[in-house]
C-alpha cells in the first residue's frame, strides 16, 4: 500500500499539533497513522485511496456504521439546516431523553454532556455531592476519560497519579481495586466505608481488552454499596447501547446500579456523554440542586437527532440481530483459527465487541474443544478459565508490544483496520457485512 498522503499529512501535523493528533491512542501506529478521507458503509478509505474494512468504527459510536440509514441522515441534516445551536432547551432533547428513560432500567432522569469524559467528571461529582463522602472505588486499568479523579494507578494502599499534572492529593481520594477480585473490593469497604461515594466501573472491562466479568461480581459491588450506602455506577460510555441491546449491559446482566454514564452510540457518531439515574439522585445537578454542572453544547440539537435517530432505527429494525449475529460469526471464527494457530491466545468480547488477547498461556490443545465458542465469558467450566485475563493487569502481561508492532501492521497491509493497540475494544456495526467477516479471517489466519 502506498501511504504518501498519510505521510505527508503527519508531518504537517507534527508541526502545529502535539504528537500530531488530537487524542493520544491515535499515534499508537508506527511510523504513523494513516488519515481518513471518507467512510462507506463498513469501510473507511485512506488520503492515499486504500480501503479498510473498518471494525474501530470510531473507537465505538458507529452502531449504524459510516453510511446513515436515509431516515437518519435527512433528520440530522434537517436539524443542522434549521441552525447549529440556540442556548435554549429544543424538543429533541426532550424527545431523547424520554427514550433513554423508556428502555435503561436504572434511568428516571438524565443529564446530557458534551463527552464520555465529561460524563464521568460529573458522575463523580454528583455521586460525592449526593453522599457528602470524598473516596471512589475504581478498578485497575479501567478508563474513565480523562479526568483528574480516575487517571490513578497503584492499589487502594498507595494510588497515585497516572498523569503528570494530577496532585498527588486528588489520588488519595480514589482506591483502585483489580476488577472480578471479590476480596480486595470487600477488604476496600471494611476499610473506607463510611467514606465511599461510589464504587465506578464499566459492567464489562470494555476499555482494556475486554473483560468479562465473573459470575456474582457485579452483584456483590451491587450488595456492597447498598450495605454502606454508597451509589454503584456504571460506565456504560462504551457497552451502552451495544451490549445488552436498548438496555444496555446492565440489562443484560441484570445488575442496575444507581447512576449510568454514557456516551458514544447515544450520540449517534456526534460528540455526547450523559449522566443518568435514579432521580432523587440526578436531581441533585443545578440548578435542582447543589451539584453545579453546566455546558454551553450540553443537549446540543444536531447530536440530540442523531441520537434519537440512532436509537429509533435500531428499535425499529433488525440492528441488534445483525450486529451480534457477526460478532458471533467473528469471534467463533477466530476460535477455531486460535485452536490451530495460536492455542495460547484468547478471544475476547459479546455481541457486537471483539477482540484477540495474546496471552501467553493457555490450555494443552487436547482440551480446546471444551472452550467457550464465541469469546471468554469467564465459565468456570472452560479448560481456558484459569488463563482467561480476569482483570487489567492480565491483558497488560499478554503479548502487547507484538501485537502492536507486528500484528496491528499484518492486518492493515491486507485492508483490515483494527483498534491502535490490544487494550481497546473493536465493533461490529449494521454496515458490515458476511464478506467483511470473511475477508478479516482471513487476513487473521495469514497475519497470525
Amino acid at each position: 500500500m502506498n501511504h504518501d498522503q498519510s505521510r505527508a499529512l503527519y508531518d504537517r501535523a507534527l508541526s502545529v499539533m502535539p504528537g500530531g493528533v488530537n487524542s493520544a491512542v491515535r499515534a499508537a501506529i508506527e511510523p504513523y497513522p494513516f488519515f481518513v478521507r471518507k467512510g462507506d458503509g463498513g469501510h473507511v478509505i485512506d488520503a492515499d485511496g486504500n480501503r479498510y474494512v473498518d471494525w474501530v468504527m470510531g473507537l465505538g459510536p458507529l452502531l449504524l456504521g459510516h453510511d446513515l440509514p436515509e431516515q437518519v441522515r435527512a433528520e440530522i441534516q434537517r436539524t443542522a439546516s434549521e441552525g447549529p445551536m440556540y442556548g435554549t432547551p429544543t424538543e429533541v432533547e426532550v424527545d431523547l431523553a424520554e427514550f433513554v428513560v423508556r428502555h435503561v432500567p436504572s434511568v428516571e432522569k438524565i443529564r446530557f454532556v458534551n463527552s464520555g469524559t465529561e460524563a464521568t467528571v460529573s458522575a463523580v461529582r454528583l455521586a460525592r455531592g449526593y453522599t457528602g463522602r470524598n473516596k471512589i472505588v475504581l478498578m485497575q486499568g479501567g478508563y474513565h476519560g480523562a479526568q483528574e479523579s480516575t487517571l490513578v494507578e497503584g492499589d487502594a494502599e498507595n494510588p497515585k497519579p497516572s498523569s503528570a499534572g494530577i496532585p498527588q492529593s486528588f489520588a488519595e481520594h480514589t482506591l483502585p481495586v483489580p476488577f472480578n477480585d471479590e476480596d480486595a473490593v470487600r477488604e476496600v469497604f471494611e476499610e473506607h466505608g463510611d467514606d465511599i461515594a461510589a464504587v465506578l466501573t464499566e459492567p464489562i472491562l470494555a476499555n482494556y481488552g475486554i473483560v468479562h466479568p465473573v459470575e456474582g461480581y457485579l452483584e456483590t459491588l451491587r450488595e456492597l454499596t447498598d450495605e454502606h450506602d454508597s451509589l454503584l455506577v456504571f460506565d456504560e460510555v462504551i457497552t451502552g447501547f451495544r451490549v445488552g441491546g436498548l438496555g444496555c449491559a446492565q440489562s443484560h446482566f441484570g445488575v442496575t446500579p444507581d447512576v449510568t454514564t454514557f456516551g458514544k452510540i447515544v450520540g449517534g457518531g456526534f460528540p455526547v456523554g450523559a449522566i443518568g439515574g435514579r432521580a432523587e439522585i440526578v436531581e441533585q445537578f443545578a440548578p435542582s440542586g447543589d451539584v453545579f454542572q453546566a455546558g454551553t453544547f450540553s443537549g446540543h440539537p444536531v447530536t440530540m437527532a442523531a441520537g434519537l435517530e440512532t436509537l429509533q432505527f435500531a428499535a425499529a429494525n433488525d440492528v441488534y440481530e445483525h450486529v451480534n449475529r457477526l460478532g458471533d460469526r467473528l469471534r467463533s471464527g477466530l476460535t477455531e483459527i486460535l485452536a490451530d494457530q495460536a492455542p495460547n491466545y484468547t478471544v475476547v468480547g459479546t455481541d457486537s465487541m471483539f477482540k484477540v488477547i495474546f496471552t501467553r498461556e493457555g490450555p494443552s490443545a487436547g482440551l480446546l474443544e471444551n472452550q467457550c465458542e464465541a469469546g471468554c465469558v469467564q465459565d468456570p467450566d472452560c479448560p481456558r478459565y484459569d488463563y482467561c485475563p480476569k482483570n487489567a493487569a492480565d491483558v497488560k502481561r499478554a503479548e502487547t508490544d507484538r501485537w502492536r508492532r507486528l500484528f496491528w501492521g499484518q492486518m492493515k497491509d491486507q485492508g483490515v483496520f483494527l483498534s491502535q493497540n490490544q487494550f481497546e475494544s473493536q465493533f461490529v456495526s449494521y454496515a458490515h457485512t458476511e464478506e467483511d467477516v470473511d475477508e478479516t479471517l482471513e487476513a487473521y489466519k495469514e497475519a497470525l
